[in-house]
């Protein structure tokens, strides 16, 4: 790629995360043999196409673009993926499971667009900053707005419901906006609000109640509500300092609910003990390290 510069030590980073993902991936589907009769190859295949495939395509033309012109295309950029994500709602486009909205169907493919909207969020609420430098700091040009735009992404995932994803967007959120300038006392004031809301939202639906008592309490109903976070602790805990080996998990067989998805690091800790745990959380504090050097390092 003429006039191309990748920085070697983040590539490689991406990489060893990517090949990680995959081969854990691999070995987590082997649990969906007993459930579907042979679902392996699907589940590895689609994620290779929209994993590798597709992000092995984005990679490619990201690489070529000047991080300046991701300036001119913030807006719209958002307001199409903030669309785009409450098209799940619509009958006939979104896709519902577990009692969660978060998918639209596109043949064989199920595409989740918050996924999207996080990276547009951030885009957008990145170029918003850098053009009101000396704004950020005060109350009604600078905090409001930005918790009027929080609150309106935060619409569409307290409707779908995926506060847990949320709850990290909006840490990220609030950290760029005191780095972009914003002031502390300003953030100080969304404790309250913060507080209150996690409480309307914990009591209107009981499930949310439920999974803080769970938490405080797991070893009051381990067959019930605690037996998800107790089958990962127990997957984690038998893989001992060096784990049980590719591919030779046994919690993923019946005990691991859904173990390509929200148990897919309780699958890795089982089969790469806690050094694959270890070197798994070093790999994602580099690209963060790294990813943020690299920024410093860009010219404006």
């Amino acid at each position: 790629m003429r006039g191309t510069k990748f920085d070697r030590i983040f590539l490689g980073i991406v990489g060893a995360l990517l090949a990680a993902g995959v081969f854990t991936l691999a070995s987590a589907s082997l649990g969906l043999l007993l459930e579907e009769g042979g679902g392996v190859t699907r589940v590895v295949a689609r994620q290779a196409l929209s994993g590798i495939g597709v992000g092995g395509v984005l990679f490619l033309l990201t690489s070529r673009m000047r991080y300046q012109r991701w300036r001119t295309v913030a807006l719209p950029f958002f307001l199409f993926a903030l669309a785009l994500s409450f098209l799940v709602f619509v009958p006939g486009i979104g896709f519902g499971a577990s009692g969660a909205r978060r998918w639209i169907a596109a043949g064989p493919l199920f595409f989740q667009p918050t996924e999207l909207l996080k990276f547009a969020f951030v885009v957008y609420l990145s170029s918003w900053l850098a053009g009101r430098q000396r704004e950020v700091g005060r109350f009604r040009e600078g905090f409001l707005p930005f918790v009027l735009l929080l609150a309106l992404v935060g619409v569409v995932f307290v409707l779908q419901p995926d506060i847990g994803t949320f709850g990290a967007l909006a840490a990220t959120a609030v950290f760029l906006f005191y780095i972009g300038g914003g002031r502390l006392r300003h953030l100080l004031l969304l404790l309250p609000i913060v507080l209150l809301a996690l409480g309307a939202l914990a009591l209107t639906e009981p499930y949310r109640l439920s999974r803080v008592a769970t938490f405080l309490h797991l070893a009051e109903d381990p067959q019930g509500a605690g037996y998800h976070i107790r089958q990962a602790l127990i997957a984690i805990g038998s893989g001992g300092f060096w784990g049980r080996g590719f591919g030779m998990g046994r919690q993923k067989f019946n005990y691991l609910p859904e173990p390509t998805g929200d148990s897919i690091f309780a699958v890795l800790g089982e089969e790469f003990g806690f050094m694959g745990s270890v070197l798994l959380v070093a790999a994602l504090s580099a690209f963060a390290l790294r990813g943020f050097v690299i920024s410093r390092r860009a010219p404006d």
